[in-house]
């Protein structure tokens, strides 16, 4: 075996891992909006998105075992790293909203946690499309549409939580305020990571046109 030939199976196995990572992902933010648009039977769902969660964990896991056996990565092994670790931030933050839903004794879902889930699910598929399109750095342009979509999203995330807190203050209620305002900062901060993925997906494209 040549070494060309030897090279080009490590560096495809990195982008599978990658892309399984982003799939996952998009599964966790798919299972959040079917948890809040159909808010029965929580524990249930919930125990799936922890499911979801612990395939991301795997994931991410299998990551660093491959850098552990390759030598040549395809991109920088910080930037595999970095991107891996953030993409499992916004799946553990997923989790996060979904269990203090179910501990919390969430009753109902508000019109916040609805609006946040469906950005966080358009920003992880956002992540997926541009996580496979690294496989081909000619796709940059089209990367780092995705990144600056993806930032835009988080700021609609922070205009959601600013404006859902500020409603949570005019009630007397302090202890919904307490549970949800720490749903809503979980969910948005889903986005920051979201964010982070997103930077990283064009510095990635940067280093590499």
């Amino acid at each position: 075996m040549g070494v060309k030939e030897w090279i080009i199976p490590q560096e495809k196995v990195f982008f599978d891992l990658l892309e399984a990572i982003g799939d996952n992902l998009v599964a966790g933010a798919a299972s959040l909006c079917s948890l809040v648009d159909d808010y029965r039977d929580i524990t249930a769902k919930r125990k799936r998105l922890k499911e979801i969660e612990h395939n991301g964990d795997e994931a991410v896991h299998e990551v660093y075992e491959a850098l552990n056996r390759t030598f040549i990565t395809p991109i920088d092994r910080e930037d595999i790293v970095a991107l891996a670790s953030q993409m499992d931030n916004v799946l553990d933050l997923i989790y996060a909203s979904a269990l203090r839903m179910d501990l919390y004794e969430v009753k109902a879902p508000t019109k916040p946690m609805v609006d946040l889930a469906d950005v966080i699910r358009t920003a992880c598929e956002k992540i997926d499309t541009a996580v496979g399109l690294i496989r081909n750095m000619k796709n940059g342009d089209r990367v780092e549409k995705l990144a600056v979509e993806i930032n835009e999203l988080e700021n609609v995330a922070d205009d959601l939580l600013n404006n859902a807190v500020a409603e949570l203050f005019k009630t007397n209620d302090s202890i919904a305020i307490i549970k949800l305002k720490e749903i809503y900062e979980n969910m948005e901060a889903a986005t920051d990571h979201a964010e982070d993925v997103a930077n990283i997906l064009s510095d990635i494209v940067a280093k590499n046109r």
